[in-house]
């Protein structure tokens, strides 16, 4: 081995790049503009304009550059800075050198190098590899574009055969991992055996691409002449006056444009996809997705509209045959009837039906269709947490479909139908939208003349709409969905309605149901109230009609097996039907007691009576409460029993009683949810009862909210809490005085054999509660 390049200084600069590799005695023009590699050519064109270039390997963990042992020593020929910054640079390779170690790292890296000598071309077998190499390259010249001609005659011409190995190596399309194979391969028959493997699997390639390229312009020239092909074959259908299925698909479509009555916007949108769709082929994947979309925009229903009965007399009827009661829903009917036919144009009103269930918020739905004579949809909202389901799908997206809201008008074939959003406070939310917010623009008589449904992409008047929404509770709706609806409230039936809708609602309808029609089955007045009494307990009548249902079930298997006896029902037989009472009356198993006090509750599903306990154990002054309760309920006693506590002596309680004693507070039944702040007073009351040692009556039921000075504070739900009274047989109840106006707007069957007492102060409720033990 001997030495036939130039010397080279023994310590360098360093340039590591992650994909270039230098060549001895090849040529690279080089643009660099970061600063460390600025650094790295001054301190070069000061010191020999020498550097080192190695390829970087990796980064370790800590982020520090590793490179690979063997690189090429690069003097700078040329440099010119440029207006950017940056500079360029024109490199030539001197020698192989290998990395001995790193003498700097910062601001650049500096290494001590060794010059790696070319060997001396004594071997055999070189010409021969050498040969091989010129051959391969002449191959890829004939396969590609790659190497130009002169390149081949040039390394005929060149004497030194690790010369040409390199030249080839750096002007062919290589990978860099097997560039820096070449660079590392010191001897020379390894080196063109590593070359020329490396060639071959080129050209290889080269093959390949060129055989599917040639393949893909087959393809397409194929396809060109498929269409000359059709192209000439629907010229002659037009000179022979015979249409082929997609001409007479696009005459269909014609035909239904200027046929259905379309807004001039929607006529040139459908005009568009029609010419978009008379461009396509059949089996083209955007044809159907066009052709779905024609089909909903033509055949929706933009301006036709159903013929309203203005008849106020009529329609007043129609309510009242198909409801007892329920006079503000119908009531606001007959005033949007009435208004619309004095002015001829309206806006749909937005009525949301808020009460407890089974009190008829959907079935009136479907009178107030009937008597307008317009058509009916029902949508059930309950457990809705797409948003999409309401304003629909983009058409990018495959099986794209519009929201419900339009889906329903297009079925039912109307712009103006009664639409019943079900359940509006069941609303779900989460990653995929919100829904309620969708319904913003839908229930907003101001917005929805121009509802803009995701997949239509076109403004559709909902403002002919009459939407009624329905819900048990106003709490989980949204305050700005809220603020758009009419709120009408439905109120708990009263006995008397319940005995008057089982007579001429339920009991037809369930014997026309279980075949019993015509049947001699009577049910007197008194078995009604039985069951009303003590086989249901609900605000609405849906428990009521399926207990009717079930005494039926049992005649009609009766009348099946061959009897055909008159049947009575009375309060004495329901029994033999429904079996033992379900429910008794609250206070017949109850007496006066300390600690425990009669309370009215207002709930989602209707009024309930609550029995609130207390009692004292000895302790730290430590306040226990249970039965579900809600923040706001926990804070009613607590301001109850700070209230006492700060009035002990008014009282005659030793302030060591609250000290000494712990309290536990609870309100039957545990698995209810309770919250509200109108249970104030009742807490208040077995609370004081406890500290006092004396009895509360239990025949007065209370309600109201109380505050640390001892006031009463008007409570909501007086109506339901009074015939929750009232079905526990309690006669008396105590109510704030600020609830007096409400009371007066009450139906006198509620207020008939009540016994009302006004109160301000809590002081007021306990003279007339508490019982001296001696009495």
């Amino acid at each position: 081995m001997e030495e036939v390049t130039n010397r080279i200084p023994r310590t360098l600069p360093v340039m590591h790049v992650p994909d270039g590799i230098m060549f001895p005695f090849l040529l690279m023009p080089l643009t660099v503009a970061d600063e460390e590699s600025k650094q790295i050519v001054d301190y070069a064109l000061t010191n020999d304009k020498t550097l080192a270039f190695f390829l970087e390997n990796e980064r370790d963990s800590t982020g520090e550059t590793k490179l690979y042992q063997i690189g090429t020593a690069v003097t700078i020929l040329r440099m010119l800075r440029n207006q950017d910054g940056s500079i360029s640079l024109l490199l030539q390779g001197t020698s192989r050198i290998r990395l001995q170690k790193i003498v700097q790292k910062e601001p650049f890296i500096i290494a001590d190098v060794e010059s790696i000598p070319e060997p001396i071309e004594d071997q055999a077998e070189i010409p021969a590899l050498r040969k091989i190499a010129l051959e391969l390259l002449e191959k890829i010249s004939q396969e590609s574009n790659l190497v130009n001609r002169e390149m081949l005659t040039g390394l005929n011409n060149i004497r030194q055969s690790s010369r040409v190995a390199d030249i080839i190596a750096g002007n062919t399309d290589l990978a860099i991992e097997d560039r820096q194979s070449l660079l590392e391969a010191i001897d020379l028959p390894t080196r063109f055996n590593l070359l020329n493997n490396y060639l071959a699997d080129l050209i290889k390639q080269l093959r390949l691409e060129n055989k599917l390229r040639s393949n893909i312009q087959l393809e397409m020239s194929e396809d060109q002449r498929k269409y000359y092909l059709r192209e000439q074959l629907d010229a002659i259908r037009k000179e022979l006056g015979e249409m082929d299925e997609v001409s007479k698909e696009i005459t269909k479509w014609q035909l239904l444009i200027e046929k259905n009555n379309l807004p001039e916007h929607v006529r040139e949108v459908a005009n568009e996809e029609l010419e978009r769709l008379s461009s396509l082929q059949p089996a083209a994947a955007e044809y159907a997705v066009i052709r779905n979309y024609l089909d909903w925009i033509v055949n929706l229903p933009w301006q036709n509209y159903s013929k309203d009965r203005l008849d106020l007399k009529k329609i007043d009827s129609i309510l009242t045959h198909d409801h007892y009661g329920l006079q503000k829903p119908k009531q606001r009917v007959l005033e949007y009837i009435a208004v619309k036919k004095l002015k001829g144009q309206m806006k749909g009103p937005i009525l949301c039906f808020v009460g407890p269930p089974g009190v008829g918020k959907t079935s009136i739905g479907k009178s107030v269709a009937k008597a307008m004579n317009r058509h009916f949809i029902r949508l059930s909202l309950g457990g809705i947490h797409d948003e999409a389901e309401i304003r629909g799908h983009r058409r990018t997206y495959i099986g794209a479909m519009p929201g419900k809201i339009i889906m329903e008008i297009k079925r039912q074939g109307t712009a103006n139908p009664v639409f019943m959003l079900d359940e509006i406070d069941k609303l779900g939310r989460d990653f995929r939208g919100d829904p309620a917010s969708a319904l913003l623009e839908v229930l907003d008589p101001e917005q929805n003349n121009t509802f803009i449904d995701n997949y239509l992409n076109l403004p559709f008047d909902l403002s002919e709409v009459m939407f009624i929404t329905t819900a048990n509770s106003l709490e989980t709706i949204p305050p700005p969905l809220r603020d758009r609806m009419e709120i009408i409230e439905f109120p708990s039936y009263l006995e008397n309605e319940k005995l008057q809708i089982a007579r001429h609602y339920l009991i037809p309808k369930e014997m026309d149901a279980n075949g019993l029609k015509g049947r001699p089955i009577t049910f007197q007045k008194s078995a009604l109230q039985e069951l009303c009494r003590y086989y249901v307990r609900e605000a609405g009548v849906r428990n009521l009609q399926r207990r009717i249902g079930s005494i039926l079930r049992k005649l009609a298997l009766q009348f099946a097996s061959g009897t055909e006896l008159r049947i009575n029902l009375t309060s004495q037989n329901i029994s033999q039907y429904l079996g033992p009472r379900k429910y008794s009356l609250e206070l017949a198993n109850r007496k006066p007691e300390i600690g425990v006090a009669t309370g009215m509750a207002w709930t989602q599903y209707g009024g309930e009576i609550l029995f609130c306990e207390c009692i004292r154990m000895p302790g730290k002054g430590n306040l226990i409460m249970t039965g579900l309760l809600g923040e706001v309920m926990k804070e009613s006693a607590r301001i109850a029993l700070s209230y006492l506590k700060a009035n002990h002596k008014k009282y005659k309680i030793a302030f060591t009683d609250f000290e000494k004693s712990d309290l536990h507070i609870h309100l039957p039944a545990g698995a209810v949810p309770k919250d509200g702040p109108s249970a104030g007073v009742t807490l208040a009351t077995a609370l004081t009862s406890l500290f006092m040692q004396k009895k509360v009556r239990h025949d007065i039921a209370m309600t109201g909210e109380i505050t640390l000075q001892g006031k009463v504070l008007p409570i909501g739900g007086l109506k339901e809490k009074l015939l929750a009274a009232k079905r526990a047989g309690i006669k008396e109840v105590i109510i704030p005085k600020e609830n007096t106006e409400s009371v007066s707007e009450l139906e006198k069957d509620i207020l008939s054999e009540l016994n009302i007492h006004y109160v301000t102060d809590i002081s007021q409720i306990l003279k007339m509660v508490l019982i001296n033990n001696s009495d």
